[in-house]
């Protein structure tokens, strides 16, 4: 982002520099200490303890398999799994029962690694730690806020389930970055099957620490930690309005103040919460109750060895079967969206080509992502065949798509729907035919074409497209175009 001075100095140009800090509920059945069920949705309170209330007397017992879901997440950001500590994190609010959390301080589990963006950009990432989640506090009446609310309601089925806490290093420079980070930490979480990444149920939520400094410069400004925000474009809005704020504050002859600030998603703005705490302010101590957790080699290479393909191998997969860039728009929807089975489906086919791959990329990024919720109806089989249908020239583009869009409403086999939809190939010497027509009828644009006005191409296309109804191949009608010119 830019901004000029006051008066007559010079524009002065302005970086933003972000870090996140993302918070991913963990997949396991029970809670991180306890043996209470781990489950969205119940009615409150029921899904609690003596251990997740912290009564007097009751123990925690660390539960393996969110161990082993930390060690995957660690595997898959390229970090360093080492043996840890569990701390108690002391402060007072009322969705803690314990007044303290169970987390991880100066040894975590997980230190160094990186994340490589689809766009080839790669994020550092600090650590990845485990620790327990809060309750929830519901503020009733106002805006929502505590100050505003006429009274608050606590549900502690939420305190004790486990997570990781990813914290990215201040690598991030804009709001369409951070989004495309968020995207894709959130594909890796799912991939590897450690969490389900669900911002909208609140298993995964992002805190974003947000400065700025003169572009160009080294050192860093003072961040202000933005929460409450629940989805991409809350995401993106309160960094690109938070960002502004701090530089008009500057600029304004002002400092900005280290803070916690709330997105108020309705306002579209940030508003102050609290001042920012340090690591002292939580009085950080090691967990007495709990030994440190050492998972070794063995099983650190056990879990390393079982990651499923990450999105960036799938993205580089359905690259080299269609031919196209691994960045591009097409190819990161279908990864996202987990249609890489149908592009296999495609490419390992007989007389498979890296055209009909492509193909099969355009029609999922397009038709069937707009329809995703349907494409249970639609199997690999049949779409590999309807492919290869408008491939071979035996359906056109136009009539692929519609053939696809019955498949997606009703299941079914593309040949048996094109029959019944009347769609039959063109024979080359009806197509020919056309051409000769069309270009009887336009012999000032023929002659052009003839001297070399190649973008009349498109201009004869689409006569033709017009005089069979949109049932010529109109690949095979520019083919044919090119070849009577000579």
């Amino acid at each position: 982002m830019s901004a000029a001075t006051a008066g007559d100095a010079p524009a002065v140009a302005w970086e933003t520099v972000i870090g996140l800090e993302v918070h991913a509920e963990l997949r396991t059945a029970t809670k991180l200490f306890c043996g209470c069920r781990n489950s969205f949705g119940e009615e409150p309170n029921t899904n609690v303890c003596p251990v997740c209330l912290g009564l007097p007397g009751s123990l925690p017992v660390l539960n393996k398999a969110a161990v082993e879901y930390a060690m995957r997440i660690g595997s898959a950001l390229h970090c360093g799994i080492q043996a840890s500590i569990f701390h108690r994190k002391n402060y007072f609010y009322p969705d803690m029962p314990k007044d303290y959390q169970i987390s991880q301080y100066d040894v975590p589990i997980n230190v160094d690694g990186w994340l490589e963006l689809s766009g080839g950009e790669r994020i550092g990432i600090v650590r990845a730690h485990l620790e327990e989640d809060t309750g929830k506090t519901t503020h009733v009446g106002g805006g929502g806020r505590i100050h505003e609310a006429g009274y608050s309601l606590v549900d502690f089925n939420r305190a004790g389930v486990p997570l990781v806490e990813i914290v990215s290093a201040p690598d991030i420079r804009s709001s369409e970055q951070a989004r495309s980070y968020v995207e894709e930490l959130r594909a890796i979480l799912v991939a590897t099957g450690a969490s389900d990444g669900k911002m909208e149920e609140g298993s995964l939520r992002v805190d974003a620490n947000v400065s700025v400094r003169p572009a160009g410069s080294g050192g860093f400004g003072t961040r202000c930690e933005i929460k409450n925000m629940n989805s991409l474009r809350s995401l993106g809005r309160a960094i690109e309005y938070e960002a502004a704020r701090q530089v008009a504050v500057v600029q304004g002859g002002g400092e900005v103040v280290q803070e916690t600030r709330h997105w108020d998603e309705a306002a579209g703005r940030t508003g102050s919460m609290r001042s920012k705490e340090e690591a002292y302010d939580y009085r950080y101590f090691p967990e007495p109750d709990l030994v440190p957790v050492d998972p070794g080699e063995a099983w650190i290479s056990a879990v390393a060895s079982a990651l499923p393909p990450l999105p960036a191998s799938r993205r580089a997969a359905v690259a080299g079967a269609s031919g196209m860039d691994a960045s591009s728009d097409a190819v990161a929807t279908v990864v996202r969206l987990g249609l890489d089975p149908f592009v296999e489906a495609v490419a390992g086919g007989p007389g498979s080509r890296e055209n009909v791959a492509a193909i099969a990329v355009r029609r999922l990024a397009n038709e069937v992502a707009a329809e995703i919720d349907s494409v249970g109806r639609l199997s690999p089989a049949s779409f590999a065949a309807l492919v290869r249908m408008e491939a071979d020239g035996s359906l056109t583009a136009a009539q692929s798509r519609t053939v696809l869009k019955e498949l997606l409403a009703s299941g079914g086999e593309p040949k048996e729907v094109a029959g019944r939809l009347g769609f039959e190939a063109m024979a080359a010497g009806d197509l020919e035919a056309v051409v000769e027509e069309v270009i009887a009828a336009h012999p000032e644009e023929w002659a052009r074409f003839l001297a070399g006005e190649d973008k009349l191409t498109g201009f004869f296309v689409g006569h033709i497209k017009v005089a069979t109804e949109g049932r010529a191949n109109l690949g095979a009608a520019s083919a044919l175009l090119r070849a009577l010119r000579g």
